[in-house]
């Protein structure tokens, strides 16, 4: 991980203290891993801001609506 300061966008649940999933950017990572998810077991995937835009996109166009019905 990089040593870099990470600036925090978006927590999800948010309502205790467990170690919710989060999304940083981190401005000095190399370009293909600027972003990172990151969950509450204590794993993480880094991705390209293109990556997560298409991520974002297809979120917003409902294509990844099935995964949650299908999960929920």
């Amino acid at each position: 991980m990089s040593e870099s300061v990470q600036e925090p966008v978006a927590r999800f649940c948010g309502n205790c203290n467990c170690g919710c999933p989060q999304v940083f950017v981190d401005p000095d990572a190399p370009q293909e891993r600027r972003i990172r998810i990151t969950d509450d077991f204590g794993q993480q995937i880094q991705l390209s801001v293109d990556q997560f835009q298409d991520l974002l996109g297809q979120a917003k166009t409902g294509s990844l609506d099935r995964v949650a019905i299908a999960l929920g």
